[in-house]
């Protein structure tokens, strides 16, 4: 089935290409289908990117979903201001609504505490919302620190060196639903400056650590009713994401090392090989699966009051 976002959000062009079964609204409001409604909240400096990252890995399930991307109430530099008045809506707007789902990504600005973020009494409101109006939430790399800052006080800690490439995991939580039909290990991109211990999280007793790498830490963490999930790494990014990072910082004449595990040879002219592209696509359509369809009321007002 396919995922419906508008027809002329650039995303849409990106995936038809690949030959991702994308469906325009239109089209898709003449179908009788109970869709999941997805609700993205993208912290991210470049937007469209990160949209089409998410939504090509939502997109590859059987299922149909409906997309509603969000803001936080700030202005974004790195993004046209036109792309988000025309696609996204602000949080003011959807807090009477109720989704199956939601996403909520990661923000370059670990270099501040959480309470001197412009938008953290807007974000803390967001999660507290969440709890009656959403279903199950993946949060990814900053927002999961800032999440779990926020309800259970983990702190995060400063890294002597930028956590950046490509780390391999293990599994420490088998039983666990976003991970099943995984083997013994697989592999996904960090890119981030600040870390949650396993110590901390393991010390709240409402917490499972899933999944954690020997080199990276810990990287997926949820709730005990597995409605919650934590990710510290960035599975949505794609072939290019460090490598256009690190060249990015290297042009500004930024203190970078190569990206760990990523460039073959370590040489940074020859193409990373893509090796979390399955993990990706099976921890997404594990979610909306296993987490979120299977599990989610039919009748979406009953989110909260069960």
């Amino acid at each position: 089935m396919p995922i419906k976002i508008p027809n002329d959000l650039p995303a849409f062009r990106a995936l038809e290409k690949e030959k991702i079964f994308v469906i325009p609204n239109d089209r898709a409001d003449h179908q009788d289908i109970r869709a999941l409604r997805i609700a993205i909240v993208n912290l991210m400096p470049d937007k469209i990117t990160t949209e089409t990252q998410l939504l090509r890995l939502l997109s590859n399930t059987p299922l149909h979903v409906d997309i509603d991307l969000v803001q936080m109430n700030h202005v974004s530099k790195n993004t046209p201001q036109e792309h988000m008045l025309a696609f996204y809506k602000p949080f003011d707007e959807v807090r009477n609504e109720k989704y199956d789902g939601l996403i909520i990504t990661g923000a370059p600005i670990e270099h501040l505490e959480f309470e001197q973020v412009d938008y953290w009494d807007e974000f803390c409101e967001l999660l507290d919302w969440a709890k009656t109006h959403v279903f199950s939430t993946l949060h990814i790399c900053w927002g999961a620190q800032a999440a779990l800052y926020y309800r259970y006080g983990i702190p995060k800690y400063q890294l002597p060196k930028k956590m950046f490439g490509n780390f391999k995991h293990h599994i420490d939580f088998p039983q666990s639903l976003l991970l099943k039909g995984f083997g013994d290990v697989f592999h996904c991109p960090h890119s981030r400056h600040t870390e949650d211990r396993r110590e901390d999280i393991e010390k709240s007793g409402k917490l499972i650590v899933v999944a954690e790498s020997n080199e990276a830490g810990v990287h997926v963490v949820s709730d005990m009713e597995e409605r919650n999930f934590y990710l510290f790494g960035h599975w949505e990014y794609d072939r290019l994401t460090l490598a256009n990072e690190y060249f990015r910082d290297k042009n500004k004449g930024l203190e970078i090392d190569l990206p760990y595990n990523y460039f073959p040879d370590n040489d940074p002219d020859k193409t990373p090989v893509f090796n979390w592209s399955c993990s990706a696509n099976l921890m997404y359509a594990n979610w909306l699966n296993y987490c979120v369809y299977q599990r989610t009321p039919f009748d979406l007002e009953m989110i909260g009051r069960v």
